[in-house]
């Protein structure tokens, strides 16, 4: 399918993919959708109501473009948070894409941090910064097996528009499974169908002010 690289409203690049008109991010913003759903209600929420001493460990359910995790180790820098980050992505961006990014710039951010997140080996843990590591898997999400691991999933996947298959039941359950007691995933999406299904699997969901562009969010949780 043919793919090329688009500027979105705030001025930060996203991949298209155009037989989909389907876009990695929100055409009104990047930065700010990322910022929005993942970081504000998803990590900060976390740090801000339930973070113990421990490092958080978060999955992210489409690794992309390596923003969801660039944003999330910057935080990390800033709030002194020990973050252990696992992004699973079957198919991963090429290097060619990754260079016409223009995330380092539009954040006024290390360049280096961001190729290392690129350049890191997958299936292998690495050490990013000393409170911040990453493995990257390369697997379809239908393949996530893990059991009481994680605090947070950043939901990042591709719309119910043009892959139903990865908001299913079938699916949040993996999710479900895979967060600890007290986890939350946090989702852009907020169609009824993606609520239902992730209520029918236990968790207890919630809509927010979406991000510029688009009118709610979803964040579920995991209770005791």
């Amino acid at each position: 399918m043919k793919r090329r690289i688009i500027t979105t409203g705030d001025g930060s690049n996203t991949i298209q993919i155009e037989d989909w008109n389907e876009q990695y991010h929100s055409i009104h913003g990047a930065i700010q959708e990322a910022n929005h759903v993942f970081i504000k209600h998803g990590l900060l929420f976390f740090i801000e109501n339930f973070q113990n001493r421990g490092p958080i460990h978060i999955l992210e359910i489409g690794f992309g473009t390596g923003l969801n995790t660039f944003l999330t180790l910057l935080k990390s820098g800033k709030t002194k948070t020990q973050i252990h980050y696992t992004g699973v992505e079957a198919f991963p961006v090429k290097e060619e894409e990754i260079s016409q990014l223009n995330y380092v710039k539009e954040l006024k951010a290390n360049a280096e941090l961001f190729s290392e997140l690129h350049d890191s080996s997958w299936e292998i843990q690495q050490d990013i910064t000393d409170i911040f590591k990453l493995i990257k898997q390369q697997k379809e999400f239908k393949d996530i097996e893990d059991k009481d691991s994680y605090d947070i999933i950043y939901f990042d996947a591709f719309g119910a528009r043009v892959q139903p298959e990865l908001w299913t039941e079938d699916i949040f359950k993996k999710m479900f499974d895979a967060l600890k007691v007290n986890g939350v995933l946090v989702t852009y999406s907020a169609k009824g169908s993606v609520r239902r299904a992730m209520q029918a699997v236990g968790f207890k969901v919630e809509k927010l002010p979406g991000p510029p562009g688009k009118r709610e969010m979803l964040r579920a949780f995991k209770e005791a």
